[in-house]
């Protein structure tokens, strides 16, 4: 019973994106949201089902690993790249690490001090909004937090997380946009591809895939990205433990932009579309992990709302340093997205603008995060302790 189970679920993760995908093109309300907004509720309702098997635990933890490595690549293979983008980089990280000290430290004072090792849990948070679970969970160990307090921080942000995708990806991109004066993105930003195939992919994005030619390229994109995967997670084994997500992560970007200067790369321009599939089964997978059956939202009210703080408090200050430093909003909201969610989220974020070339700046963005994640948030704990 247990492989049924197994067979169903996957079946269930890699269909239900391609109807959402069919319904969003057919429907114009459902294309206004975007397959992932969809796609996150769907997941929302599938995670708090009473009946869904306990194998689906499984499929989350390891779908999420899998897909993420060969997406990312695949929807670096087709972008373009300017010779501003150190800079740019050096502003947003400047900028977002800034935005989120100033948010736990205004978060600290209004709730922090009221909970249990406020300034420890205040380090954690600092350092999983700048880099991810990964840093949140090794500054756990750092602090000696106690795990119910640790399980409290992880459920609390799969809510804030979850509200911040809606905020962001329904209202934030064009308010942020509208806010900064700039436009809606061009289609050459949108599409680097060649006319006639960004055309015929706008008309039906996988029609492709069932044809012969298409056939054989899904086997080279398929057959590039392997090897991708194998040599960066070949380079990052050679690392301490505690670094291996980051050297990964790097080595995987690294050689997908690499890969991105050959023509004959370039030219497989179905790489972006089967990427953008996986992100599509990846945000119904971290959706369904949304179990909220178990949360105590009372007995945590002052942990909730320093979290809160220190999300939305750090969007709004970051949006306003990136507007000083003169970064455009798109480079803004996809840092912010690096910073809070982690690296994992930016090809998601990145569909959700409609914008490729924000891919490099996010991830970017995100890497310096997991790398310096765990000093700012000692450092943070320390800061907060005197205050």
């Amino acid at each position: 019973m247990g492989i049924v189970n197994y067979a169903v679920l996957l079946v269930m993760f890699f269909v239900v994106p391609a109807g959402v995908v069919w319904l969003c093109r057919r429907y114009r309300p459902l294309g206004q949201l975007g397959p992932i907004m969809v796609l996150y509720a769907i997941g929302m309702v599938i995670g708090n089902l009473p009946f869904i098997p306990s194998e689906i635990a499984v499929l989350q933890e390891f779908l999420p690993n899998v897909l993420i490595p060969l997406a990312i690549p695949m929807m670096l293979y087709g972008c373009t790249f300017s010779r501003g983008e150190a800079r740019l980089q050096c502003k947003i990280v400047a900028s977002g690490f800034l935005a989120t000290c100033l948010a736990v430290t205004i978060g600290y004072m209004l709730f922090g001090r009221n909970i249990e090792q406020g300034a420890e849990v205040g380090g954690i948070i600092t350092g999983m909004y700048t880099g991810g679970t990964l840093n949140a969970a090794a500054l756990q160990a750092i602090f000696k937090i106690n795990s119910e307090s640790f399980v409290l921080i992880n459920s609390y942000d799969i809510i804030i997380s979850f509200t911040y995708f809606v905020f962001l990806f329904s209202v934030g991109i064009k308010l942020f946009r509208r806010l900064y004066g700039e436009r809606q993105q061009t289609e050459e930003t949108l599409d680097n591809r060649p006319q006639g195939a960004a055309e015929a992919s706008e008309s039906n994005p996988y029609q492709r895939l069932f044809t012969r030619e298409g056939g054989r390229q899904l086997l080279r994109i398929l057959g590039l990205t392997a090897v991708v995967v194998a040599v960066s997670a070949g380079v990052a084994l050679l690392f301490a433990e505690q670094w291996f997500m980051v050297v990964f992560i790097l080595m995987i970007t690294t050689l997908g932009v690499a890969c991105s200067f050959a023509r004959r790369v370039r030219e497989m321009d179905l790489s972006y579309d089967v990427g953008m599939y996986l992100i599509y089964i990846f945000s119904l997978t971290i959706a369904s992990m949304a179990d909220f059956s178990n949360l105590d939202l009372r007995g945590g009210i002052n942990q909730l709302a320093f979290m809160v703080v220190a999300v939305f408090l750090s969007l709004f200050f970051h949006a306003i340093g990136c507007r000083a430093l003169r970064v455009d909003a798109d480079s803004m909201m996809i840092s912010s997205v690096a910073f809070i969610n982690s690296p994992p989220f930016v090809p998601m974020a990145s569909a959700a603008m409609r914008n490729k070339r924000a891919l490099v700046t996010g991830l970017g963005a995100g890497i310096v995060g997991y790398a310096a994640g765990n000093h700012i948030g000692v450092l943070m704990a320390h800061l907060l302790q005197m205050l």
